[in-house]
């Protein structure tokens, strides 16, 4: 690659080259490197561009400061002349150097610049030692959800989880209120508010309230069985918001401006239910959120998405005052990214790449690299926005959660990125300031009391595991994965500390189907192999073989083992390990083949649409989901 290239592509973070899953370097292709350029609005695609380009990243002024200061609690950096800091509490000070500052969001007026400035702290608290459930809420049903799980079906989990110490849910992120709805949770229009499909219709104040008529019709929307026996989304939110519009007259005033972000929010649905979910294909004088016919819209539905949205918080609240006694509570699941064409997208359009479609390199499970199709931020825009809009992401998640898992938290450090016309191998890493991502996760985690657990799988640099490790946040270690040096599975005893232990997780193959060889099976029949499917066989049966040898090794399986009894094995064998966090998935105690999700794959594998096979009531009382809360209450309490 030409020198300047390369010169130009370092000085604004973007990879010429990785190292891929085995450890082997990886070159980046020019083309790909000037795609991501491109997408953080520099031109490289001739060399004269590139040389102006760099001849402009060179006349940058190395003394002035950036628009953002992260500085962890009890750190200091001087200053080239004094400046002027007006605290968090309205409080102010004149100094020479940033020292003895509390933890918070502050203002530093220096050299002319208005700054931002993080305090942070520099470790969260020391997790507890306690196991739980991974849920994904949607497959659950009983006799009052509607068609998936709800909110009040994950009450009614938690009343009966055996003593586990936290929850550990799928991501619960906002819609667009428009057909065809996204199965998939990892796609959301906003992560900042809640999915009202979750909704239980019949907890809703304004159900309790209405007349014996009014409930009996809003009773009757509730959809039956699907003829596939899969979750069909698009029937759900019909019957939900039909059911809230017979209610919403007996909803009391919506204050709008209580909550800009969220009326800005409510104003993208309601225009959304005009003109369709994705704002790019919006009249052009839609397309901006600060614009005069934007600002201009008027509706009774900007009140109603409100109400709906309150109605979520109102029910999340009520999930995580259930979970009020346990060690941890509720933990949700933060997405990598979000839908570009949805509300975060219109709403933070000016610190999102436009064009960029996140995803991640080719590895083990994955031989084609994945293509999310996800908007990412800006690391530049970021910066000169003082953070803003990732802290209120996080500060509106945090306010239901006892514990936040960060999907893919290696895109704190670095994230792939696809640039337009080019396939999902051929992207390249985009890196962001760590200090200041990790940093501002870490106080707005410490602020709200809540854990922190790091999906740090696949292709992950060290210094994350050493960055999560270093502020007392959790990675993952999943039995598939955690392997020595050498490639071998490693004994219980060498498993992380500061770690949550999994048998699997939703992209991967549950207990049973990795006993059974069904990804191999369901990917040779879709196409999804890299390489022949007797190789595939031959790795999957060598690895089956392995772990085996290591539960025999251990002492907890014989030779002539059931698979359930192989299943207990393995949950064994994650209760010995010394990780803080272990949880258990409803999918491997009931013996589910199908894994959640294909990586992949869209329409070709039902993602995200199978329910569990009983109903919530006889899952907490299945004989296998009471031995394997007996094996991990019994180790990690």
């Amino acid at each position: 690659m030409d020198a300047d290239l390369v010169a130009l592509a370092e000085a604004h973070g973007v990879s010429t080259w990785y190292e891929d899953w085995r450890r082997k370097r990886t070159e980046v292709s020019p083309e790909s490197v000037i795609g991501v350029l491109g997408l953080l609005g520099v031109d490289a695609s001739t060399p004269p561009a590139v040389r102006s380009a760099l001849a402009d990243v060179r006349r940058t002024d190395q003394h002035r400061l950036p628009g953002t200061i992260v500085l962890r609690l009890g750190d200091n950096r001087p200053l080239s002349e004094p400046g002027e800091v007006t605290l968090e509490d309205g409080g102010a000070r004149t100094v020479e150097k940033l020292e003895n500052l509390p933890l918070g969001w502050h203002r530093l007026r220096c050299a002319g610049q208005d700054i931002t400035l993080v305090v942070v702290p520099d470790e969260l608290a020391e997790p507890p030692e306690t196991w739980g459930w991974m849920l994904q809420l949607y497959t659950l049903h009983s006799a009052d959800s509607w068609g998936m799980g709800d909110l009040g079906d994950l009450r009614t989990f938690v009343a009966g989880s055996a003593g586990a110490g936290l929850i550990l849910l799928n991501p619960l992120h906002a819609i667009a209120p428009t057909h065809p709805v996204p199965a998939s949770p990892y796609s959301p229009s906003s992560r900042r508010f809640a999915n009202p499909l979750y909704l239980r219709v019949s907890d809703v104040e304004a159900y309790r309230r209405a007349d014996p008529e009014l409930r009996a019709r809003v009773d009757a929307l509730r959809p039956g069985p699907t003829d596939d026996g899969l979750i069909d989304y698009d029937v759900v939110w019909a019957a939900k918001l039909a059911a809230l519009e017979l209610l919403w007259p007996l909803a009391g005033p919506v204050d709008l401006d209580r909550d800009p972000g969220l009326t800005d929010f409510a104003r993208f649905c309601a225009l959304a239910e005009q003109h369709g979910p994705d704002w790019r294909t919006w009249p052009e004088e839609l397309r901006r959120p600060d614009s005069p016919a934007v600002l201009a819209f008027s509706s009774d539905r900007i009140a109603f998405h409100a109400w709906v949205q309150h109605l979520v918080e109102d029910q999340l609240a009520a999930a995580r005052e259930a979970a009020s006694g346990m060690p941890v509570g509720i933990v949700h699941d933060l997405a990598v990214g979000i839908d570009p064409g949805g509300a975060d997208g219109w709403l933070l359009q000016d610190v999102l790449a436009p064009g960029v479609r996140a995803g991640a390199p080719p590895d083990a499970f994955n031989q084609l690299g994945q293509d999310w199709g996800l908007a990412a931020w800006r690391p530049d825009r970021l910066v000169e926005t003082g953070y803003a809009a990732y802290r209120d992401m996080l500060q509106r998640i945090f306010r239901r959660a006892g514990g936040l898992r960060v999907d893919h938290v290696a895109g704190l450090w670095r994230l792939w990125w696809v640039p337009p016309g080019l396939g999902a191998t051929e992207g390249t890493y985009v890196r962001y300031d760590p200090e200041a991502m990790l940093g501002i996760l870490a106080l707005e985690a410490h602020r709200a009391g809540a854990v922190v657990i790091g999906e740090d799988l696949g292709t992950v640099l060290p210094e994350v595991t050493e960055g999560l490790e270093r502020t007392n946040m959790l990675g993952s270690a999943v039995l598939w994965f955690t392997r020595d040096n050498d490639g071998d599975y490693r004994p219980a005893a060498g498993y992380p500390r500061n770690a949550l232990a999994t048998i699997s997780t939703h992209d991967l193959p549950t207990a049973a189907g990795f006993l059974a060889g069904e990804q191999v099976r369901v990917r040779a029949e879709l196409g999804q192999l890299a390489g022949s499917v007797e190789q595939e066989e031959a790795n999957w049966r060598k690895d089956r073989a392995e772990l085996l040898g290591l539960l025999k090794a251990e002492g907890l399986l014989d030779d002539d083992a059931t698979a359930e009894q192989t299943v207990l094995a393995m949950h064994r064998f994650l209760a010995r390990t010394p990780c803080r966090f272990v949880t258990a998935s409803l999918h491997d105690v009931l013996m589910e083949s199908r894994q959640p999700n294909l990586p992949g794959t869209y329409d070709e594998y039902p993602n995200w649409r199978i329910p569990l096979g009983p109903d919530l009531a006889e899952v907490i009382t299945q004989p296998l989901f009471r031995e394997v809360a007996a094996i991990l209450g019994k180790n990690k309490p």
